[in-house]
């Protein structure tokens, strides 16, 4: 399974959530955003009772350039931030592979060597 193909769960929705307040700048929830949605995803996902039937991050972060501001470069303190929203609200140690967390380390990488 991809992890787009993974259903969004409480530790997603607090690493996309706080990868939005670092792409906006704000340090609150921004009513009807990408965190507010995902949030109400893995809301719905925990009383789902079909596999079928729960919300995934694909479903959900598609049209995420749309609603998040363009050209703001990921660093290393927005990574650390998004892992550490993404640790405190899972109950098993580390992060998803591949997950919100991972991907905003890797940018953060890229974009220390490409201003180095």
């Amino acid at each position: 399974m991809s992890i787009g193909d993974k259903p969004i769960d409480h530790s997603d929705a607090a690493a996309i959530e706080a990868a939005e307040m670092r792409a906006t700048g704000g340090n609150e929830r921004k009513h009807g955003g990408l965190g507010t949605m995902a949030m109400s995803a893995a809301n719905f996902n925990a009383r789902a009772e079909k596999d079928d039937d729960r919300i995934t991050i694909s479903d959900l972060v598609s049209d995420a350039t749309t609603t998040l501001p363009p050209d703001k470069a990921v660093t290393r303190e927005d990574a650390e931030g998004v892992i550490g929203a993404e640790l405190r609200n899972k109950a098993e140690a580390g992060t998803t592979p591949g997950g919100v967390g991972e991907a905003m380390a890797g940018a953060a990488r890229v974009n220390l060597t490409e201003s180095a």
